[in-house]
């Protein structure tokens, strides 16, 4: 596919020199992280409301043939820096070439992933470019005729939703997380335009050096990768009542994940906590259990397939956005369910549940 035209020989406003849509293609070893792929679902959305280009750009070195997944995944054109001082990610080599490539073509918009890379240069680029970031945005939308990036994400403990805007400043710039947006279906065979691009410094030169690269080891599974994940909330009570939610895995081979509430109370650790200040999951089901369903919890679950809510609260948020509500006692219905389904697995025949 052909580049992108733009015509900014048609913009008079004061950034009309600052043209595109870039996303941060954050790779490690030669693959590329789902989110980024994710955001060039979402930067072409962006690009195409504002009538401009889709680019991705990366960083790292023998990565040429990563090329061809940012055109299948939507971008028109690649910003590459490609040099062996670039082989592990460090913020003073990375936050160079990125400004560099930055001053130099004048983005309008650049997306980053919520990964540890991403947040972590993100977050330089902002402060050496002068600009602002909106991070662990959760929507993203652009005012066209601004050519305003519309970046949402809760505030004030997770009360309110924030469109925050930067006005006064360029390139736009967002961070977030994995599972939010939505890859596009790839087209292989789709092509675009690879610019290179020179680093300009040398090992010598730098003051950090990377020594050794621990990997995690650890064979737990992925919250944001599960199939099934079943949830509980303060509505438990405590933490012999939150052991509901493990019985109710077990029988499904599930993930248990929590609430923040739950975390804070010591019934499970942080890294099973769902949400804002969490892990983003999209799952194929999604059982909350004693969760009322505030917003900073709901964004990082909104996307699960099915959505099984079990609250005796009939005005609990968590009903809103679940597919099938259960208004009642967890203690009195969760035991059933999972006789239920134990017997389901045991070759037995459901009624009902």
């Amino acid at each position: 596919m052909p580049e992108k035209e733009t015509k900014k020989e048609q913009r008079t406003d004061r950034f009309a020199d600052h043209e595109g849509v870039w996303v941060f293609i954050d790779q490690t070893d030669g693959k590329i992280a789902g989110v980024s792929l994710e955001l060039l679902g979402a930067g072409r959305r962006l690009a195409d409301k504002l009538n401009t280009q889709l680019s991705g750009f990366m960083l790292g070195h023998n990565i040429d043939s990563l090329t061809d997944t940012c055109f299948a995944y939507g971008a028109d054109a690649v910003y590459m820096i490609d040099d062996p001082v670039l082989k592990q990610y460090r913020s003073e080599t990375y936050m160079k070439g990125v400004v560099d490539i930055c001053n130099k073509y004048k983005p309008e918009i650049i997306l980053y992933g919520a990964t540890t890379n991403g947040k972590d240069l993100a977050s330089a680029v902002a402060t050496d470019l002068a600009t602002g970031l909106t991070a662990d945005t959760t929507m993203l939308d652009v005012d066209p005729e601004k050519r305003l990036l519309e970046a949402s994400r809760p505030a004030f403990g997770g009360n309110i939703m924030a469109t925050i805007l930067c006005k006064n400043h360029r390139p736009q710039m967002a961070t977030v997380r994995s599972k939010v947006m939505k890859a596009l279906e790839p087209q292989p065979g789709r092509t675009g335009k690879v610019i290179h691009e020179p680093l300009g410094i040398h090992e010598k030169d730098l003051q950090t050096r990377v020594l050794e690269i621990v990997r995690d080891t650890t064979q737990r599974m992925k919250l944001d990768e599960a199939h099934i994940i079943v949830a509980g909330g303060k509505g438990l009570g405590d933490e012999k009542g939150f052991r509901i939610c493990y019985e109710l895995a077990e029988v499904l081979g599930a993930s248990v994940g929590a609430t923040r509430d739950a975390v804070e109370a010591g019934w499970i650790d942080h890294h099973y906590q769902v949400g804002q200040t969490g892990i983003t999951v999209t799952p194929k089901i999604y059982f909350a259990i004693g969760i009322s369903g505030a917003v900073q919890h709901i964004v990082g679950m909104q996307n699960s397939e099915f959505i099984i809510a079990i609250n005796k609260d009939p005005e609990a948020p968590i009903h809103n956005v679940a597919t099938y509500s259960i208004v009642g006692d967890a203690f009195e219905i969760v035991p059933h369910m999972i006789e239920a389904f134990q017997k389901a697995v045991n070759g037995g025949e459901i009624a009902y549940v």
